[in-house]
């Protein structure tokens, strides 16, 4: 009865993740003028704008419906595009970036929660890491085609991909319009900062397993996330053009796009305590073994990353649905997601920082080591609520 939903979440994650814009974006700031830190200051606010949303709109789509919060994240979105296409100046980016924050955190988590209630409501809820990793898979192959297509665009213009970019945001407006929403729960008729507090405080204080769960796998998206935007400035570095970073980009992305196809089967296949083990230590090894290559010799890293990568991703938000009920489940992937933007608002005017004070290669190996720190302090207990769990 929801099979139909599927195509449609397809379609929202295709127009949220054919990224035209992001191997260019910090190039195209650095030919206004910005500094690298400053660049990072804008995604910065991005992320902030996420933190600051992500648990309300989470719990908003809990309350209100997953649908009505994939309309107003999908109509956000075009907005923030449009205002790239046609403005300039430091300010105007940030107004741009604060709507494309806001945006994403009411797709963030209602995505995911209506897939996983779509197929529910179907009796197939054992299929959601297939077809979660399908899901994902669309993004990362949108998201491949799209490096190479923005690179070739920035050829003409640095501005000209985000002209496209404001269209294909705009496809995710009307199929999230012909969503249809399974009835599995009867919605709180008033929502109030209390009952956010109530599922926040239930997640990170009394569940002790979902806990761990979400620190872990966010403390990954947060690596995941910087590494997807400073790498373009790696391949700059080292005399890369536009369209051969979009190439890059295309690359990396069908690697991520075709891991996270098999990855139920990756998993089960090495036992979860291998794979967790493994994506660690490649994700977070990846960014000083960059550091101390500086060279084309990064290429193979890069792409043993994002393999890992399309592991880790569909994987740890298939252990946090596993231990969450359904009416609480948007708004626990949206603190997930709030956690890793918190970290990326911090760290990425950090690394900006470095760049513009040290050398990029000491900056990657600085971040590297600031992550393997990260995960070292939380795996061991992240992996125990996963024996506790039975995985």
């Amino acid at each position: 009865m929801y099979a139909g939903n599927i195509t449609k979440l397809y379609l929202i994650k295709i127009a949220k993740w054919f990224m035209l814009t992001m191997p260019i974006l910090l190039l195209f700031f650095q030919d206004l003028g910005f500094t690298v830190e400053e660049s990072f200051q804008l995604k910065a606010i991005y992320s902030i704008a996420i933190v600051v949303f992500e648990i309300p709109s989470g719990y908003a789509a809990d309350v209100l419906g997953r649908k009505r919060t994939l309309i107003i994240g999908s109509i956000l979105g075009t907005l923030g595009f449009a205002i790239y296409s046609f403005t300039s100046g430091f300010y105007a980016f940030l107004a741009a970036e604060l709507i494309l924050g806001v945006g994403q955190s009411f797709i963030s988590g209602a995505d995911s929660a209506l897939l996983y209630d779509s197929l529910k409501a179907d009796g197939r809820e054992n299929d959601y890491l297939k077809y979660e990793g399908r899901n994902f898979s669309v993004g990362n192959f949108s998201e491949a085609i799209a490096g190479f297509m923005g690179g070739a665009l920035a050829e003409i213009s640095l501005r000209t991909p985000f002209f496209f970019q404001t269209g294909i945001a705009f496809i995710a407006v009307p199929a999230a319009f012909m969503l249809v929403e399974p009835q599995l729960y009867t919605r709180t008729q008033k929502a109030t900062w209390k009952d956010i507090w109530n599922v926040v405080k239930y997640a990170m204080i009394e569940n002790k397993s979902l806990r761990y769960n979400i620190i872990y796998s966010s403390i990954i998206g947060s690596a995941t996330l910087t590494m997807a935007w400073v790498y373009p400035l790696y391949l700059k570095e080292i005399g890369f053009r536009e369209i051969h970073i979009g190439s890059a980009s295309t690359v990396l992305n069908l690697v991520v796009g075709m891991t996270t196809l098999f990855a139920y089967k990756i998993e089960q296949k090495l036992r979860p305590k291998s794979t967790v083990w493994g994506t660690t230590l490649v994700i977070t090894g990846a960014f000083i073994a960059a550091g101390l290559l500086h060279s084309l010799y990064v290429l193979p890293v890069l792409v043993f990353f994002y393999f890992s990568r399309g592991i880790a991703t569909p994987v740890l938000k298939d252990y946090i649905n596993r231990i969450t009920s359904s009416d609480i489940r948007a708004t626990v992937l949206s603190l997930r997601s709030l956690i890793i933007r918190a970290n990326f608002s911090i760290l990425a005017p950090l690394f900006g920082y470095m760049t513009d004070r040290l050398t990029l290669a000491q900056a990657f190996i600085i971040i590297g080591i600031i992550f393997m720190m990260l995960t070292g302090s939380s795996i061991f207990l992240f992996l125990r609520s996963l024996e506790k769990n039975g995985k």
